[in-house]
């Protein structure tokens, strides 16, 4: 099967995405910075390609959930980028009285479910997906995890749940970037073999490079009659030098002068 083709336009999208969150990321002097640049290629093929009709009020749109609710930032610049969140808006991050908070708040247009607290986003789009399948609904759920979160006991009941009724609108994605808040993933709790785990409960998994369009495109468009679970290999802080698979770029914040070296970088990339 031929590869699908990626647009100039989806390229174009994740390059902007990057230079959009170290800018408001410098301005709101919040961080994460480098979790939400992780997922940036995920969110680009999502949003520009995979998703339909979000943020309208359509009952038989696709849900995306973000579960890793730091990196918001990123689901932020992708609203922004395809028009539903306006830019004076995303400008907002963080700023007294906004919706656009350090985690996604539902009553956001675009955010279908206020997330945050780590390994309860998979729980609610499986719910999700089984209440959509009751009404005849044809919504696809996709939820991107971080693999931390992978840690957390109600994943693998999610997992267990979505695998026995069967949930094959369910599109888990792991942000397998292999660092947590404390140290490295595979030092905390080891999770080499998740594809396997999610497989063992009924689940289809694929493994892919997480910064590939192409790739992306190609496992998360299909549908299947099963849910599926994609396992994607990415770098912290992805496309700035001094952050890419770096600790401390999970909370440190920005100075004026690393974030002109960032936005150099990803002009010359």
């Amino acid at each position: 099967m031929p590869e699908p083709e990626v647009s100039p336009d989806l390229a174009g999208m994740a390059r902007t995405l990057r230079r959009w969150i170290i800018s408001q990321s410098l301005a709101s002097r919040v961080g994460h910075v480098g979790s939400a640049l992780s997922i940036v290629d995920i969110m680009a093929v999502l949003f520009g390609a995979v998703l339909r009709s979000p943020g309208s009020e359509d009952p038989a749109r696709d849900r995306f959930i973000l579960s890793k609710g730091h990196a918001a930032l990123a689901l932020y610049a992708a609203l922004r980028y395809v028009g539903i969140l306006e830019e004076a808006a995303f400008r907002t991050f963080c700023a007294d009285g906004s919706l656009l908070g350090v985690h996604p708040d539902a009553r956001l247009r675009g955010v279908d479910v206020t997330t945050g607290s780590l390994g309860q986003g998979l729980s609610v789009g499986c719910g999700l997906a089984y209440g959509l399948r009751l009404r005849g609904l044809a919504s696809r759920v996709f939820a991107l995890l971080s693999d931390a979160e992978c840690n957390e006991g109600q994943v693998w009941e999610a997992a267990m749940f979505a695998g026995h009724h069967g949930l094959s609108s369910v599109r888990a994605i792991v942000d397998l970037n292999g660092l947590q808040a404390l140290g490295r993933t595979r030092d905390i709790l080891d999770l080499r073999r998740l594809g396997r785990a999610f497989e063992a409960f009924g689940w289809e998994a694929v493994e892919v490079d997480g910064h590939d369009l192409a790739a992306l495109l190609e496992v998360l468009a299909p549908a299947g009659d099963r849910p599926r679970v994609v396992v994607a290999r990415t770098t912290m802080g992805r496309g700035v030098s001094f952050m890419e698979d770096r600790l401390e770029w999970h909370y440190r914040n920005l100075s004026p002068e690393l974030a002109q070296q960032a936005l150099r970088e990803l002009d010359e990339a």
